[in-house]
């Protein structure tokens, strides 16, 4: 039994300014990223399960517990989290879809993973079958703490959805020893890899208990002292390590890792408020987005220590842009919402879900990728499981629980982030039921419909994101257009006294356009690339029989048309036609280099171009593609 009393989980975080809905509160029905959800449920869940016991991680928990004879199995020591990861996605998708039989299956585990933790609460099957006496010797890459952050967050995010503590029991004396082992006067440090931190706090919103809190304030603050042993050239920054928290005004060294503390961190201030953490956050994002984002939201410019690199270091081909780099920056800017109110942070989020993060797994949902380029020459394609998995569970989790992302609330009513299919329904803090319903087929078409389905008498707000890509955005209500509409940081603003069957109509005119970088984006310079609404186009060679993708050109003139395409990539999606060119590199006769000549004499010869959305990139084969091609512009001087 819990020592102390669960806290109701959807308690008002202090210092936000609007607040996460609980998970049943919204629900996906129908469109674009319901039939994400659903491929999720059906397929890639149990494709991980399947692959955890594969891989042998399943039997590294029964072999630490006793119930089967071996040795661990895996090449690395966090193989634990994927495990936690898996169990977290489940925790989300009971919650919004009971099924007894995918219930009992992770009752199982749970009872798998109860029965391999040690009698003090110690709980890692690494150090438990293969240094047994090395506990937090290597907290630098060792992933102890990484791995009890998976496990905390799973825990918290299971018992939120069934009711039952067994996890978050086990959690929670992990937990407890931790406490008892790290802190003033006790073991100094904390985890080469960031994730405890925003788990701690997790725990600490579903318990209560307040050292939980502290705990991760002072892992938090022991960053930046320097004393991580660094990867290669990559120093104390590859670890978060080089300077202060308080102090961070860049973004720097692994991607993940810097989106995970950076999460953490946003977390302690919706605790706390302290001015300087969020102060922090700021600079870093500014940063990051004014040079070290790629067009599809990807992060990591660099293969060693899959880095950041210096500013505009943006390389389409030999970018890392892992898929967990876009996760965490979608945690991120998700903390960075609630706590501003601003669009901007939204915007971020919603063009790293449809591009960077919607990329790394097939449209079946059963293979991954765990690196993202914006160019391949061919032969890289996407695998049923990683011996670093981390990629694949991650995906499973932020899919079963993306309804949270779309709408928060406050004391005034209702923000909506993200569009899609489907309904809303809580109680307001005024004590007035409030319930929705959404209709839209975005990102493919440009309205989306709410319809209010219950609403109290007293007046409230209903804010809506205007994307950052859209200008010309036009909202109506009950079919009178609003002129002028008061917008407030990138949201369209309408308060009034709801009655049921009022209809709010949202108009986002998305034309397809080309996008071009700034011209200290050295690896992409004189190039262009296509968007059409949230979404990030590429060319693909099984577009272009006949012609090399390196080959394309693309006049800024040209006309750009979106057409629907049925049954080529498995299912209807917007691709995007254009007349286009192709250079004929034959006349080059071998040679590497030549001395220059007029670009305008360069032959050019029509071809039209078909371009499909960057997720859907690498589901015909391991074709090469890109997304940037050089425009005709400038070949012609």
């Amino acid at each position: 039994m819990l020592p102390f009393a669960l806290k109701t989980p959807e308690a008002h975080v202090p210092y936000a300014r609007w607040h996460q809905l609980p998970l049943e509160a919204v629900r996906l029905t129908g469109g674009f990223w319901a039939s994400r959800q659903d491929i999720n449920r059906r397929v890639t869940l149990p494709h991980g399960y399947r692959m955890l016991e594969q891989t042998g991680t399943l039997d590294n928990f029964r072999v630490a517990a006793g119930l089967k004879q071996g040795s661990y199995r895996g090449k690395m020591v966090f193989l634990d989290s994927d495990v936690y990861k898996w169990l977290e996605a489940v925790a989300y998708e009971l919650q919004a879809n009971p099924d007894p039989a995918l219930r009992q299956q992770a009752d199982e585990v749970i009872e798998l993973v109860a029965a391999a933790q040690q009698s003090d609460g110690y709980l890692n099957t690494y150090y438990q079958l293969v240094e047994p006496g090395a506990r937090w010797s290597d907290l630098d890459f060792g992933h102890e703490l990484y791995c009890a952050g998976h496990l905390f967050e799973a825990a918290a995010a299971y018992t939120r959805a069934t009711g039952t503590t067994r996890l978050l029991e086990v959690a929670t004396r992990f937990a407890d020893l931790i406490d008892a082992t790290f802190g003033p006067g006790k073991l100094q440090g904390t985890c080469g890899h960031p994730e405890i931190e925003l788990a701690l706090i997790k725990l600490y919103r579903v318990t209560g208990k307040r050292a939980y809190l502290d705990l991760a304030k002072y892992f938090i603050d022991q960053r930046g002292k320097g004393v991580m042993r660094g990867l290669g050239w990559l120093k104390a920054e590859y670890h978060q390590d080089r300077v202060p928290v308080r102090e961070q005004t860049v973004v720097e060294g692994h991607a993940v890792r810097a989106m995970y503390l950076n999460t953490g961190v946003a977390d302690l201030y919706l605790e706390t408020g302290e001015a300087a953490l969020r102060t922090a956050l700021e600079h870093q994002w500014r940063d990051m987005t004014s040079g070290k984002v790629f067009l599809t939201g990807g992060l990591g410019s660099r293969y060693e220590g899959e880095a950041f690199g210096d500013p505009y270091e943006l390389p389409a081909d030999q970018c890392y842009c892992e898929t967990c780099a876009a996760i965490g920056s979608v945690l991120w800017n998700w903390r960075m919402v609630l706590m501003t109110g601003e669009a901007r942070f939204a915007d971020l989020m919603e063009r790293t879900l449809y591009n960077g993060v919607l990329s790394g797994i097939a449209l079946a949902g059963d293979s991954f990728f765990y690196i993202n380029p914006l160019l391949s020459r061919g032969g890289y394609a996407r695998r049923p499981w990683y011996d670093v998995a981390c990629c694949p569970p991650n995906l499973m989790r932020l899919f079963a629980s993306l309804p949270q992302y779309f709408v928060s609330h406050d004391n005034h009513g209702l923000q909506v982030h993200l569009y899609g299919t489907g309904t809303v329904r809580l109680t307001l803090d005024s004590g007035q039921p409030v319930a929705l319903s959404m209709q839209t087929d975005y990102p493919w078409t440009d309205t989306v419909a709410l319809t209010i389905e219950e609403s109290g008498p007293a007046p409230w707000q209903l804010k809506l994101r205007r994307p950052g890509w859209c200008q010309d955005a036009s909202i109506a209500v009950n079919g009178q257009r609003i002129e002028n509409p008061v917008i407030e940081a990138g949201y369209i603003t309408l308060a009034r006294a709801w009655q049921p069957g009022d209809v709010v109509t949202l108009h986002l005119p998305m034309e397809p356009v080309l996008v071009e970088a700034h011209p200290r984006v050295d690896a992409v310079r004189d190039s262009v690339a296509i968007q059409r609404g949230p979404v990030i186009y590429c060319v693909e060679a099984a577009d272009h029989p006949g012609v090399n993708v390196l080959d394309l050109r693309l006049d800024i003139d040209a006309p750009l048309h979106a057409a629907w395409r049925d049954g080529a990539l498995a299912e209807r999606m917007m691709v995007i036609e254009a007349p286009g060119f192709a250079v004929n590199p034959d006349e080059w006769d071998g040679e590497l280099y030549r001395r220059a000549t007029r670009r305008d004499s360069l032959p050019l010869q029509p071809v039209p171009i078909t371009a499909i959305p960057y997720f859907a990139w690498g589901n015909r084969g391991a074709n090469a593609m890109r997304v940037w091609i050089p425009r005709v512009e400038a070949e012609r001087g």
